[in-house]
């Protein structure tokens, strides 16, 4: 029976071959032998990996929530909590994973909720900091939407503190960044973290 979908992954085969020559070389400079069975296709493995963990900068985030703005009279709190990010620091190039909570105050035009979601994929899927990503996804949805305030909340787990460093697993990083209504009024800003922290 033919299938009425399919998910395809292509990748550019020049990045790809480049990427996996470098990689190889790391392998056998961290002392491995990558002729062995299990690292003859490693190399390239990695450089798939890694190509879809920055796909981000292929992405426009702003052109994602222009190409779902919809005009609306819809003048209250819209909020999408609990995004799953997933995303490298640019330090050590270790992921840091969690959560964002994102709302936004309309005026006169409204975005698809899943757009939302997409722009904090977009940004994510790059070399990141956290408190830079928080900032880039308020200013896009600021500047795309023009709304009367943007707020968003990042909670993350960074593995360079987990895995190497100071070894602190339960540690979270919180960053937030505001604009318009929701850094003017407190009771706006207060409503937003109530809504967030609800189970």
């Amino acid at each position: 029976m033919e299938q009425n979908y399919a998910r395809e992954e292509v990748y550019n085969p020049e990045t790809i071959e480049k990427l996996s020559e470098h990689y190889r070389a790391i392998l056998e400079l961290l002392g491995e032998d990558t002729d062995r069975e299990g690292l003859v296709k490693t190399p390239e493995r990695i450089a798939k990996a890694m190509c879809f963990l920055t796909r981000g900068y292929d992405e426009d985030p702003r052109e994602i929530l222009l190409s779902a703005k919809f005009h609306e009279e819809y003048k209250q709190m819209v909020i999408v909590k609990d995004i799953e990010l997933y995303s490298l620091c640019e330090h050590h190039m270790l992921p840091f994973y969690g959560k964002a909570h994102v709302a936004y105050i309309p005026n006169g035009y409204i975005t698809g909720l899943s757009k939302i979601a997409r722009v904090v994929e977009a940004y994510a899927r790059r070399l990141q900091v956290q408190e830079r990503l928080t900032v880039q996804i308020r200013d896009c949805i600021q500047q795309a939407l023009d709304p009367l305030g943007v707020a968003v909340v990042i909670e993350a787990g960074h593995m360079c503190m987990q895995m190497r460093g100071v070894q602190k697993q339960s540690s979270l990083t919180t960053t937030s960044a505001f604009t318009g209504v929701f850094l003017k009024q407190m009771q706006t800003r207060e409503e937003f973290i109530h809504l967030i922290r609800r189970g």
